[in-house]
């Protein structure tokens, strides 16, 4: 069958504020401390009134100007009704008609290589429930409900229908999940919850007279990996085309409704939880207990001024100015902003972007991931790395040299003595690594070791016009001269050796 497939995202963002969005409680991650972090309004006790966080609303306004999107003027709160275990208020207070930002957009890579704008619907500030914990042994005799997420600020994120695919879906998550990070909104980790995706997915079937069929639409709930998000929307693209085979039921026929469905990641698969409700079963009406929120121009641009740059102009910036590889940006930014950070310090520095990329996407990200370190915490600082790269750059050590002292550099670092610059020349002077730029030295060498009875079939299997047979020759005269180039020293015996 001819089909299309429709994805829209549904993102919600924790923000990175101390205290929650109505209250002063904490919203640090605890897990081992189930309903320690509440206070009366997050146990909905009487009498108890919601109080703005000012900060969490100043950082919703920052990402949603990072996705491009119109900041409102005039917002107001509502309550939206539903009945779970883990929202003792028996209502969430969210944003429904008025939402405090809207008509934003991201661009992805579609299938042909080409930038596909991804349009965003609205980004609103709500209040998160808390989580409820299912009994894991599979006998469900055990369920229990932990308060102390309840309350903490959410934006969520909401796509039009423009993606067409699990890889743009992927690309979008990463491209939201980078501008949250660099603008310092979220650290976005999944693992504590910071970042939950639901994805709503069917496809459009071409029919034989041309007409487009949808199937019913489908929302997966609660997906916290992108590798899940990715999973979930392959299976259902199966699911979805063999029911509609079987079944011929259309998204708009008389009893179709939208599914919520959940993913079982262990099976890779998705399975029904219920019917979806409509903004009417929610009930949604203007929240009594909270001024709505004005923005003036001059407030927004004072937000606006405290954002750094956005990931695709740092991007395309890397590219430019530092003559990067796409692969190398994906794997700097991708790491994390203050990965970016250290290595456009260091490429500064070097005056070399790309050996300053080779060290850091190589020895630094390797020692970083082998020692579980966090790039603050990493003991060589752009300074110095940057002074070593430079002097590799210059002709003055050699990159194998470079591995040698980038070595030194590490062990002196973690031993807790501090490095600088001339930490490096120190290193460089201690172990005789400066390269030897005397040819006239160098050739003393290589006539020396070209004579060595040894390497007599060496050099004439070089005569013989075999020229790997002068890698044995150039280790040795490396060996002999601490710091000599190897290309030098290469260039040097097949001019020797033929001229001889």
């Amino acid at each position: 069958m001819d089909y299309k497939i429709v994805i829209g995202l549904e993102v919600h963002v924790q923000l990175l504020t101390q205290t929650k969005l109505f209250t002063a409680c904490t919203t640090e991650f605890n897990p081992d401390a189930p309903n320690t972090q509440t206070q009366p309004l997050c146990i909905a006790l009487p009498g108890t009134l919601p109080v703005l966080n000012r900060h969490a609303y100043e950082l919703a306004v920052k990402a949603a100007l990072g996705l491009n999107c119109s900041i409102a003027k005039f917002t107001k709160w509502d309550r939206k009704q539903y009945f779970y275990p883990d929202l003792p208020k028996g209502y969430q207070i969210s944003q429904y008609d008025m939402p405090m930002s809207f008509d934003g957009w991201l661009e992805v890579d579609d299938a042909d290589g080409h930038k596909k704008k991804i349009r965003i619907l609205r980004a609103h500030l709500e209040e998160d429930a808390g989580k409820n914990i299912h009994d894991e042994s599979g006998r469900g005799e055990d369920s229990k409900v932990d308060l102390n997420r309840a309350g903490t600020p959410l934006l969520e994120i909401v796509s039009e229908p423009d993606l067409s695919s699990a890889a743009e879906a992927r690309q979008y998550l990463d491209e939201l999940r980078l501008i949250m990070q660099y603008l310092e909104v979220s650290d976005c980790n999944m693992q504590e919850g910071s970042l939950r995706c639901d994805a709503n997915v069917n496809l459009h079937i071409v029919q034989e007279d041309g007409q487009i069929a949808p199937t019913p639409l489908v929302e997966v709930k609660n997906l916290n990996s992108f590798r899940n998000v990715e999973a979930a929307i392959d299976f259902e693209v199966e699911r979805q085309l063999e029911e509609f085979q079987l079944t011929g039921r259309k998204w708009g026929d008389p009893g179709v409704m939208k599914e919520t469905r959940g993913f079982d990641a262990n099976r890779g698969t998705t399975f029904a939880q219920r019917g979806k409700e409509d903004a009417a079963d929610y009930r949604y009406f203007p929240d009594p207990d909270l001024a709505p929120v004005t923005m003036t121009d001059e407030e927004i641009d004072a937000i606006r001024k405290t954002m750094c740059e956005l990931p695709a102009d740092r991007r395309e910036r890397m590219r430019t100015v530092y003559e990067l590889s796409d692969y190398d940006r994906e794997v700097i930014m991708n790491h994390s902003p203050q990965l970016s950070d250290y290595f456009e310090e260091t490429a500064k520095i070097s005056g070399d972007g790309k050996q300053a990329a080779n060290w850091v996407t190589q020895d630094v990200l390797r020692e970083l991931n082998d020692r579980d370190l966090a790039i603050d915490e990493f003991p060589v600082r752009p300074v110095v790395l940057g002074a070593m790269v430079k002097k590799i750059v210059d002709g003055d050590l050699t990159v194998k040299s470079g591995r040698e002292v980038f070595a030194a550099l590490l062990e002196t670092g973690l031993s807790g003595n501090s490095l600088s610059p001339a930490t490096v020349d120190q290193i460089i002077e201690e172990k005789g690594l400066a390269v030897v730029k005397d040819t006239g030295a160098i050739e003393a060498t290589i006539k020396e070791v070209l004579s060595r009875d040894q390497n007599a079939k060496s050099v004439e299997d070089l005569k013989g016009g075999k020229q790997q047979a002068a890698g044995p020759i150039i280790g040795q005269v490396m060996k002999e001269v601490k710091g000599a180039d190897a290309k030098m020293v290469r260039e040097m015996i097949l001019k020797i050796v033929q001229d001889s």
